[in-house]
C-alpha cells in the first residue's frame, strides 16, 4: 500500500489519508466532503471559503469557518451584499477570519453580484458543471485525484464571465469536490461507499 492509498484511521475505517492529518479533517472527511450540496447561499459559502483557502491549506480555512460564518452574516447572499465600508474594516480587523484585503473585496463584490442574480441561479449555473460520474475513473490513490480539469475550467470561465472574482479553475475544482459534483473518495474510502 503506497502512503496516497486510503489508510486506517484511529477506529480501523479506510479514508482517504488526507483525513487523518488533523482530527478536525475527520468528520469533515466523513459527513461533509463530496456530498451534494445545494442552494444558492450555501453555495456560495462553500465559493468564498475555497477562495480563501487558495495557497493555504484547507485546515486553516476548517478551523475558522464558525469564525466566517459569524463574520460574514451565515453566508447569506442579501446581508453581505449589503456590507459597506465598517463591515469592510470590521471584516480587515477580525482574527477569527483570514484578513486577506483581496480576498474579502472578492467576497464582498461576489455577493454583490450574486445579489442581482434570480434565486437558484448560482445552484444551476455550479451543477450544469458537473461531469458524467460514468465517465471519470474512480481514483485508488492521491495520484490519481485531479487539482484542475476541463469541467472546473468552465465553471472558472462562467463564473468569471458572469462577474465572479477569485473563481480560478483550481478552486472551482476543490468546490466541485466539496459539495458533491465529483466524487474523489478513493476506491477503499469507506466514505465512498456511504455515499
Amino acid at each position: 500500500m503506497t502512503a496516497s492509498a486510503a489508510a486506517a484511521g484511529p477506529d480501523g475505517v479506510l479514508r482517504c489519508p488526507w483525513a487523518l492529518s488533523a482530527a478536525d479533517y475527520l468528520p469533515y472527511h466523513d459527513e461533509e466532503w463530496g456530498r451534494p450540496v445545494h442552494g444558492d447561499d450555501a453555495l456560495f459559502e462553500r465559493l468564498s471559503l475555497e477562495a480563501f483557502q487558495s495557497g493555504l491549506s484547507w485546515i486553516t480555512i476548517l478551523r475558522r469557518r464558525p469564525g466566517f460564518r459569524a463574520a460574514f452574516a451565515g453566508f447569506r447572499i442579501e446581508k453581505v451584499a449589503a456590507f459597506g465600508g465598517a463591515d469592510r474594516e470590521r471584516l480587515l480587523a477580525d482574527p477569527g477570519i483570514i484578513r486577506n484585503r483581496a480576498k474579502i473585496d472578492a467576497t464582498l463584490a461576489n455577493a454583490r453580484v450574486l445579489a442581482d442574480w434570480a434565486a437558484g441561479d448560482l445552484d444551476e449555473l455550479i451543477w450544469s458543471h458537473a461531469p458524467d460520474p460514468a465517465g471519470r475513473p474512480v481514483p485508488k490513490t492521491l495520484a490519481d485525484v485531479p487539482a484542475v480539469t476541463p469541467e472546473s475550467t468552465a465553471l472558472s470561465k462562467t463564473l468569471k464571465k458572469r462577474g465572479l472574482r477569485f473563481v480560478g479553475p483550481t478552486t472551482a475544482y476543490a468546490l466541485m469536490q466539496a459539495c458533491g459534483l465529483v466524487d474523489d473518495h478513493l476506491e477503499t474510502c469507506a466514505a465512498r461507499s456511504a455515499r
